[in-house]
Parts: C-alpha cells; structure tokens; sequence
C-alpha cells in the first residue's frame, strides 16, 4: 500500500512548482486529477524542443502518475463543484483576482468542502501588497539573492541552469500538505496554505543567508567556491575539471600530504579553516597550480585513497548512465500512447527498502475526461453535450 493511498488531490495549477508538488503527492499514492484549459491545456505541453510523440519533454519531466481532464473553470463550474466535494487537496497557482473571478478563494472552496486541504502558489503570496504580480522563477532567482551568490567572483550575476526556486516551493507545498493531512486526520479541520515562490526560495539560501542575518555579512559571488570553507570547490587538472571537498582541518592535512606539499597544512594562514578563509587568495593559485600537473583521475583516486572527498565534474548524459544511478533503478523506461517507449527519471524516496515506480504514464491531454466524468454522475450523453459545447 502506499502511503497516499485513498487521497485525491485536484490539481489546477501550471507550469513547474503546482505540477512538480502534485507530481510528488501522486507518486506516493494519491490519485491526482489534473484539470487543463480545453484543447490548449498546461504551457508546458508546448515548451520544447525536444518533443516526442507531439508531448514535449519539459511537460513529461513533471506530469507522471496524473489523470487529465480538460475543462472550462468558468462554463464547467458545476464540474468543477463536484471534483472538489470528492477530493480531499486542491492545488492553484493563481492570482488573487483570478481567485475571486472563478470563486476559487478559500473560504468558497470551504463553503463546498469544509475540511479541503486548500494550497496555493504565488510568486509574493497572498496578502502581499505584491500579490497580483505574477512570479516567475528567473524573475524570482534575481529577487531572492540567488543570482547574487551564483556565477564567477568578477562575472555578472548567474541563474541557476534549472529553475530552482519553482523546485525549492514545490518541495515546500509538499511538506505543507503533508502536514495538513495529518493534522486534519486528528481535528478534522481542513487547511489553507499560502507559499511564495519567493519566501521559499530565500529559505533554501540556508547558510548563505545566515551568513547575513547572524554576521552582517553581504554574501558575494564566489564561482565554484564555498562562503565558509576552503578548499571546497572545482579545480583544473591537466586534461579536465574535478571537484574536491575539504570539510575539515584533518583532511586538509591528508590533502597536502597526497599532493606533496606537507609544509602547507603547518602554515599559520591555512592551518585552520578561518584562516584558510582569510587567505583564500594565496592558497587557492598554489593548488591550482599543482592540480594542474597530472590528469583528473589521477587525482581523483590518489584523494579518495587518502579519504578526501573527490569526483569529476560531469554532464547530464554521463551522470544518468553512473552504474549508481542505475543499481538504484532511478531511471525507468515507460510506454507511452504516442512517444511510445520513453525513459524518465523516478521519485528518488526509497522506503522499506522499496521506490515509487510509475505506475502512470505523463497524461495525454484530457485523456480521462470521460473516465473522471463517470465517476462523478455524467452519463455519455450529457458528456457529449459538454464536449459539443466546449465546456471540456
């Protein structure tokens, strides 16, 4: 049995951080209705390329184990009644003012379930003197400090190379849901979520934020350099980039012995960590500087042996094929209606020992319309009628 067995979530959110939350909840066993605009459906299903079999990749990467049905919110509103008085979450990412057109603010969709898990997503949450501006995650990697911290120390700011903080409010809605449904199951009361796609992205600054907050300290842009400690970073070897993390002074020691230079680990400016930190312009070029002088694996083995954490620095392509990646069944191929056979990657939770394969293709546009229909009281000929007039 799965842990989410039994609960439906109506999912009428878009794009990246509402599908992402809804796509976690169906892997874990919830039976996820995801609600489209009639023959367009989500943006994403024409983000690409890469498309196959007329889906695009970018739609596929975050719609697994879903149901779709396509309907008109504002036409289909009796529907649309009917879905939320059998489910037990519902997750939106509009505005204010689209939620009050559509009769979908909180205290309506109580009034039709009172105990709804009720989640929503913004980009500045919704009682924000910002609240009707809409977020988007490169937008909210620039506000959130983000692009700040990322990219080379004399370069211009850098976005991360996916959007991160979409990612970061999903995990976060998932965590809020979660929760919800615990507590309901003790009180029985429903719950109403409010996530920003900014508050949740400053909070995964972690550190670097506290760096600020506790020290007063702006943090800048460091490349592939650590704020706290050295040396913590990428380096050049003499045929490619590698990476090596030094957590503490005993490995730092280990390191300058494995690269011949033991003389380092007892000078007063890199003995300690702090101090390290203070003269990380001296001691960064000498290690670069001996890196430099034999190949990547040389390296990398001659520091795992001295148990200094080291790896490669590698592409997407040469990640997903790590006979790691694959003992641990993270990628698994599907048949699909129209890409036929596809890989995609999995839930990565393993619990009892167990994953959460998928059990559902990324669905078709309004592939169970009619199936979701039934299963609320329409018969064929009264879905006919609401096909023939757009309302699905």
């Amino acid at each position: 049995m799965k842990p989410l067995s039994g609960i439906r979530v109506l999912d009428l959110s878009r794009v990246l951080a509402g599908p992402t939350a809804s796509m976690i909840l169906a892997d874990l066993g919830a039976d996820v209705i995801k609600v489209e605009r009639p023959k367009k459906g989500d943006e994403t299903r024409y983000w690409g390329p890469p498309f196959r079999g007329g889906e695009s990749a970018y739609y596929m990467s975050c719609n697994r184990n879903k149901r779709s049905i396509t309907l008109d919110l504002k036409r289909g509103y009796d529907i649309l009644v009917k879905l939320i008085e059998r489910s037990d979450v519902l997750i939106l990412n509009f505005l204010p003012e689209t939620l009050r057109k559509l009769k979908l603010e909180y205290e309506d969709v109580r009034s039709i379930k009172s105990d709804i898990i009720w989640a929503s997503i913004t980009g500045f949450g919704l009682d924000s003197f910002r609240n009707n501006e809409p977020g988007y995650d490169v937008l909210i990697q620039g506000l959130s400090g983000f692009m700040s911290i990322t990219g080379e120390k004399d370069g211009p700011p850098m976005k991360v190379g996916v959007a991160i903080c979409d990612i970061f409010t999903a995990l976060y809605t998932v965590i809020a849901i979660l929760s919800a449904l615990r507590r309901r199951d003790i009180t029985k009361k429903g719950a109403k979520i409010d996530n920003s796609l900014l508050e949740c992205s400053m909070a995964s600054l972690a550190n670097v934020a506290a760096n600020y907050l506790i020290g007063g300290q702006i943090p800048q842009r460091y490349g592939n350099q650590h704020p706290n400690i050295v040396p913590y970073q990428a380096f050049k070897a003499k045929d490619d980039y590698f990476i090596v993390a030094v957590g503490n002074d005993e490995q730092f020691k280990r390191l300058c012995e494995v690269i011949g230079k033991p003389e380092l680990a007892e000078d007063p400016r890199f003995k300690t960590n702090p101090e390290r930190l203070k003269h990380r312009e001296i001691l960064i070029p000498i290690l670069e500087k001996t890196f430099a002088e034999k190949e990547r694996d040389y390296w990398i083995t001659t520091l795992k042996k001295a148990s200094i954490p080291a790896g490669p620095v590698r592409n997407v392509k040469e990640a997903f094929e790590d006979h790691y990646v694959i003992e641990r069944h993270f990628v698994e191929e599907i048949s699909h209606p129209t890409a036929g056979k596809i890989r995609l990657f999995t839930n990565p939770i393993h619990m009892d020992g167990k994953t959460f394969p998928i059990y559902r293709h990324p669905p078709l546009l309004g592939e169970h319309t009619e199936e979701i229909l039934k299963e609320i009281g329409y018969n064929q000929l009264e879905i006919e009628n609401l096909r023939k007039n757009g309302i699905i």
